[in-house]
């Protein structure tokens, strides 16, 4: 069973960082694609970044590249997302996803199996 707990989100400034966790737990974690995800208010989810664990293979949607990083840590078993000069549009739900099939880094919500419960950011502007 894979379990992911998303934490880290909050209420930030415009220009502001933050930085999402995501504990995953199952086996052969080193096989996974871990994605972030996101859906703002009245909108659909949308892709955000993916990263394969082993490797370190990333991926990102063209509206955050050079503004956010994922990354994992092998030790604590968690996938990050650092978010810099978050703007008001980034303001959504973020969740975490998990494909333990570990084929493709993927964009598409319906390859990731498993899910976190999300975490809220806010960006004032």
């Amino acid at each position: 069973q894979v379990q992911l707990v998303e934490s880290g989100g909050g209420l930030v400034q415009a220009g502001g960082s933050l930085r999402l966790s995501c504990a995953v737990s199952g086996r052969t974690i080193s096989s996974y694609v871990m994605g972030w995800f996101r859906r703002a208010p009245g909108k659909e989810r949308e892709f955000v970044a993916a990263i394969r664990w082993n490797g370190g293979t990333t991926t990102y949607a063209d509206s955050v590249k050079g503004r956010f990083t994922i990354s994992r840590d092998d030790a604590k078993n968690t996938v990050y997302l650092q978010m810099n000069s978050l703007l008001h549009e980034d303001t959504a739900v973020y969740y975490c996803a998990a494909d333990p099939r570990g084929l493709a880094i993927s964009t598409r919500a319906w390859f990731y199996n498993y899910w976190g419960q999300g975490t809220q950011v806010t960006v004032s502007s």
